[in-house]
């Protein structure tokens, strides 16, 4: 199951540390959503998610300031009683020294931001999200081009590396060489990003490593990419039938997400930096409306009807 350190949360999301005494160590996040526990202060403790991350706003803390104190110690006793990673209070609010005891004894950490609830709250999904996002890793070179998240595969020695290299040449930004690590943030996204060994760098058969940063500057990658197009290259195979219009979208599978694919035949004195190039492009533009292949069979379709209608007269 995939966890995220709290400590890890509190550097990401600029978090002030209420309870030092506390020992973080151990404390990890397994779920990306939050709660806000306003039903949990009026005393409903059913289906309460402890394990989440708990938010406090200002309408739970402007709550928690008029409760008894006899309803406070019932309510504080039972909610910092569950095993719960993280309270954070939101807007630059503080605890009273009552709730900030209880949670000590209760090795509840109490953790404060300056920033509005709501805002923290989206960042904090956001972000973990990612960070929980089932996930794989698969071979291959995936490249900004365009904008475009464009995942190159292929057997080893076929010339992925040399064409993300040349793409990079070209303007575009590597995000990873080799290995590929594939997150699921959603049924329509996935997310690729490297190792951290092996960020920013490309191998390259008879040089060795080459680390892209350092040669051609920071412009010229990227830490994460979502995946929008799969091209395959494999080598020419004078017996295969290649798809030479592409009216018909292929399509490969990661996670359970369709991604258009593409197989391209390797031959001497093909431009592979170019043809990924275009590649993109045309994705690009199909997502925009246009479909060069179906403007050409339209075309001549139209050029037949015109044909037999001069027939037909």
């Amino acid at each position: 199951m995939a966890a995220v350190k709290l400590s890890r949360v509190i550097e990401k999301m600029k978090l002030e540390n209420l309870t030092p005494e506390i020992d973080l160590k151990g404390i990890k996040i397994i779920q990306p959503d939050i709660n806000r526990p306003a039903i949990q202060m009026t005393g409903y403790f059913e289906h309460f998610e402890a394990t989440r991350l708990q938010i406090i706003g200002f309408v739970e803390y402007t709550y928690m300031q008029g409760m008894s104190d006899e309803k406070k110690k019932e309510i504080y006793t039972r909610l910092l009683s569950y095993d719960i990673p993280a309270i954070i209070f939101c807007r630059e609010l503080q605890p009273d020294e009552y709730f900030k005891q209880l949670a000590i004894e209760n090795h509840v950490p109490l953790l404060m931001t300056k920033k509005a609830t709501s805002v923290f709250m989206a960042e904090t999904i956001r972000w973990l999200n990612v960070k929980l996002a089932p996930c794989i890793s698969v071979h291959g070179v995936l490249v900004d081009v365009y904008g475009e998240g464009v995942l190159i595969t292929g057997e080893s020695g076929i010339g992925k590396s040399e064409a993300a290299l040349e793409l990079i040449k070209r303007g575009h930004r590597l995000v990873t060489d080799d290995v590929v690590e594939l997150r699921k943030v959603s049924d329509d996204t996935l997310v690729g990003s490297a190792p951290d060994i092996t960020k920013h760098f490309i191998e390259l058969r008879g040089i060795g490593i080459v680390d892209v940063k350092a040669l051609f500057g920071v412009s010229s990658v990227k830490d994460t990419q979502s995946i929008d197009l799969v091209i395959k290259l494999e080598e020419w195979d004078k017996d295969k039938e290649y798809d030479r219009l592409g009216l018909e979208e292929e399509y490969t599978e990661y996670l359970g997400n369709k991604i258009v694919y593409h197989n391209i035949p390797i031959r001497p004195g093909r431009n592979l930096a170019l043809i990924c190039e275009s590649a993109a492009i045309n994705h690009r533009q199909k997502k925009m409306g246009y479909n060069a292949a179906q403007e050409l069979y339209t075309r001549v379709q139209n050029s037949l009807a015109k044909k037999r209608e001069e027939v037909d007269e």
